[in-house]
């Protein structure tokens, strides 16, 4: 039996709980997350293989077509397209490790590359290929091992299973730069404009004489 005031409230009030603000929790879930060294690491050698892929197709692709033993069309388009393929893959495998997706298309790329390294030491030691710079093929075959066994070890590390176990990393919206800025890129654009009409009017194209020798932007 209630015997005051207080213990009739007691009585029938249920005890307040307290519960923490739900901006405290969100605040904590949109808290950013570190990037541990390995993942940055294996991200930036699979986005870097990448680059040093299409640099070497680049200046490789012309040497290629006019090599008088140039191999048949259909080879040719072939080989383009797998050497497209992989340097998708690569940078794609890493960029998915940095953002936290998972990290099974990159250690896909390392076994597919690593398989590639043995099927061309093997080629290399049963027909007389030329090695860049005369290197012994041992040696070559090591120097290829290296990129795709540093990517299985740094995206194998314990720190990267763990941040990779956590999830996507979630995206803070942000403000839109034109849409906070409106008077700066309406003043950046006009100076553009502006710049692009004194260049149009102040140097103008010469006109061609009937005597000028012939070229590529002027024929007779």
């Amino acid at each position: 039996m209630a015997i005051s005031v207080l213990d009739v409230r007691d009585t029938f009030v249920a005890p307040h709980v307290s519960v923490p603000a739900r901006a405290t929790v969100a605040a904590a879930e949109a808290a950013p997350r570190r990037l541990p060294l390995t993942v940055v690491s294996a991200g930036l050698i699979g986005v870097l293989e990448a680059v040093g892929l299409l640099a070497v197709a680049l200046t490789g692709l012309d040497g290629v077509l006019t090599s008088p033993w140039r191999p048949a069309g259909w080879i040719v388009a072939g080989g383009l397209v797998l050497l497209a393929g992989w340097i998708v893959l690569c940078a794609g495998s890493g960029a998915a490790l940095i953002d936290g997706a998972g990290r099974k298309l990159l250690l896909g790329v390392a076994y597919a590359e690593m398989a590639l390294v043995a099927m061309l030491l093997v080629l290399a030691t049963a027909l007389p290929i030329p090695t860049p710079g005369d290197l012994p093929v041992p040696l070559l075959g090591l120097l290829a091992l290296t990129v795709p066994v540093g990517k299985l070890l740094l995206a194998g590390a314990p720190s990267a299973r763990a941040f990779v176990a956590q999830g996507p990393r979630t995206r803070v919206r942000r403000a839109d730069p034109v849409q906070t800025h409106r008077l700066l890129a309406t003043v950046t654009l006009g100076v553009i404009g502006l710049s692009l009409a004194a260049v149009a009017v102040l140097a103008p194209v010469p006109t061609s004489a009937p005597n000028d020798v012939a070229s590529v932007f002027t024929q007779p």
